[in-house]
């Protein structure tokens, strides 16, 4: 089959690729529409050393890892709750929260899914306190030149996490368009015995035609 054979069958029946796309795509958005948004707040905490030598370098990287574990527990999700008046439950909020690191700039990145973005802001904020408080209280037992101190980089970054419509929407236009191409090409072949053109004659019977009988008019 040619590229002419091709574009006679897009001419026919594009008509049912159009419809699946903006079908799919339509339904899609109006599937995201309708779910609950979810945002995301994220707060960075910055751990800086008192001094950079190596030891204290090496040190900062272990207390990462602790501290993410630290935070990540229902200890201190209950800890934010009650400080923030929460309707929660610990393993709700431990459950909307991750925590993570980053070794390379010795930071705790702190990100809260929840469907008011306010709120997700707050108790992303509220996290890193927690963190800045903990540590200020371990520095006091330790020698200045062997504190680790941890500071909150900035006010907490919040975004809407889920639904897209607009990327879900697009994903629906491109399955619609797979789809219809699929249904197109079946129903080609499902009627492919059946012959309309001299094209048709020729690609079944491997055979040119000679000649043809016009239509009569009247």
């Amino acid at each position: 089959m040619n590229l002419i054979e091709y574009g006679r069958i897009l001419w026919r029946r594009g008509w049912i690729i159009i419809l699946l796309m903006l079908i799919a795509a339509g339904s899609a958005y109006l599937l995201s529409k309708a779910q609950t948004p979810i945002y995301r707040a994220t707060q960075k905490v910055l751990f800086i050393p008192s001094r950079a030598d190596l030891s204290v370098t090496e040190s900062t990287s272990r207390l990462l890892s602790q501290n993410v574990e630290f935070l990540d527990s229902e200890l201190i999700a209950q800890q934010v709750i009650d400080a923030l008046s929460l309707d929660m439950l610990p393993g709700q909020l431990k459950d909307a929260t991750t925590v993570a690191s980053d070794q390379f700039r010795f930071l705790i990145q702190i990100d809260v899914d929840l469907p008011d973005a306010a709120l997700a802001g707050q108790v992303a904020r509220q996290y890193g306190l927690v963190m800045v408080e903990t540590r200020n209280q371990r520095n006091q037992t330790v020698r200045r030149e062997d504190q680790i101190d941890a500071q909150l980089q900035d006010n907490p970054s919040i975004g809407l996490l889920q639904p897209r419509p607009t990327i879900n929407a697009a994903a629906g236009a491109v399955l619609g368009l797979l789809l219809g191409a699929v249904i197109v090409f079946v129903l080609e072949y499902l009627e492919s015995s059946i012959v309309r053109r001299r094209e048709d004659i020729e690609r079944g019977l491997e055979l040119p035609v000679l000649a043809t009988i016009p239509d009569i008019e009247g």
